[in-house]
């Protein structure tokens, strides 16, 4: 874990890798309750048999989106930022799911600090690389810069 205690430290980390998350598991359970909270029950999320008989992948797999949800959790799980009053989603930059996450698949988030831009008084803007691995996998399941509005 990584402990950043006020904007000039966090900068100080521009261009460096802070940290590699925890392995987390995602179950069918998990894609079910996400389908439920977004409305999206296409069938290769949320029909196990049907995904067996008829999917390139032979079982269900994750939503984009679900991994992508997951991109805060792995950042907060690599770094502090001490003193800290609020933190801000700003947005995503770059997006992209270059491999699917089947089901009882683990996933960890590489995360670097890719940019830190002062916001006055005393905020910081921070992109955060995220590259959201499936363990055993030979490509990522996400690359996503994560836009984060620090306020100490």
């Amino acid at each position: 874990m990584n402990i950043f205690d006020g904007p000039e430290a966090l900068k100080a980390a521009i261009g460096q890798e802070i940290g590699i998350g925890e392995w987390i598991t995602v179950d069918q359970a998990t894609i079910d309750r996400f389908a439920e909270a977004t409305g999206d029950h296409q069938w290769i999320h949320v029909d196990p048999e049907r995904a067996a008989r008829e999917s390139p992948y032979g079982a269900t797999v994750a939503h984009g989106y679900l991994t992508l949800s997951l991109v805060p959790r792995f950042i907060a799980g690599v770094r502090r930022l001490d003193g800290l009053r609020l933190s801000l989603n700003y947005g995503l930059d770059r997006v992209r799911f270059p491999a699917p996450v089947v089901v009882g698949s683990r996933l960890r988030g590489r995360v670097r600090v890719a940019a830190a831009l002062a916001v006055p008084p005393r905020g910081l803007r921070t992109t955060y690389g995220v590259t959201v691995e499936i363990e055993g996998g030979e490509k990522p399941a996400c690359l996503a810069d994560a836009v984060v509005l620090h306020h100490w």
